[in-house]
């Protein structure tokens, strides 16, 4: 944590989602998806790849594959073939093939609402299970950190720490259980529009005011 109180840091943290909902009225997660198997597919698929490339990926995806007993019976090759342009495609279908086998085995092909039934899924860390489980299902457990989140909450001074399950655990004491899915779509929204990896735009941060790296930098 930052040398600000608890207090003050929460206080802050307030005002920071407060500018980004009003800068990002229509936060949501960018993967397109009908059914929480189709979302568990796409985030594991979103893994080193753009939200944009999945979701043209999955256009013709869940069409061929409707359930996870399509997905658990389908050839390697043939699904790695269909994934290809999603990158590290060998691996994904593996876990993706390996997961629904799990699904059809052990949760009648359904996608468990439990965190640790989720993460106990083959190619399902925390981050994955957090986008099911508060997107697909409502259910707020945790926070979704990935690359955006965690380098916002860095430069916003909100946590000190690199490890996602850190920085998730940090972040859980200055937002309400409420607010945790919107936070984590608020933050990514941010990290994709403004705050670049490579080219925050300071000049135009909404944030900017609240944020200590952007105070430092001179416009």
């Amino acid at each position: 944590m930052s040398r600000e109180s608890l207090s003050d840091l929460s206080k802050r943290t307030q005002d920071i989602l407060r500018q980004l909902k009003t800068a990002y009225p229509g936060a949501r997660c960018e993967l397109n998806y009908s059914n929480p198997l189709q979302l568990l597919v796409a985030t594991i698929l979103s893994a080193q790849c753009t939200d944009k490339r999945v979701n043209l990926v999955a256009q013709t995806l869940f069409q061929k594959y409707r359930t996870a007993r399509d997905f658990a019976q389908a050839p390697a090759g043939v699904l790695e073939e269909d994934i290809r342009s999603t990158g590290f495609y060998r691996n994904k279908a593996k876990s993706i093939r390996a997961a629904c086998r799990t699904l059809e085995d052990k949760h009648g092909g359904e996608v468990p609402r439990d965190m640790a039934e989720l993460v106990a899924l083959d190619g399902v860390g925390r981050k994955t299970a957090n986008v099911v489980l508060g997107n697909a299902f409502g259910l707020a457990q945790g926070i979704v950190v990935d690359t955006h989140v965690a380098r916002l909450v860095g430069r916003l001074g909100l946590s000190r720490n690199t490890a996602p399950e850190k920085i998730e655990a940090d972040l859980q004491k200055l937002v309400p259980p409420a607010e945790w899915t919107l936070a984590s779509h608020l933050l990514i929204w941010h990290g994709r529009r403004r705050c670049g990896a490579r080219r925050p735009d300071c000049a135009g941060c909404e944030v900017r005011s609240l944020c200590p790296t952007g105070r430092k930098i001179g416009v």
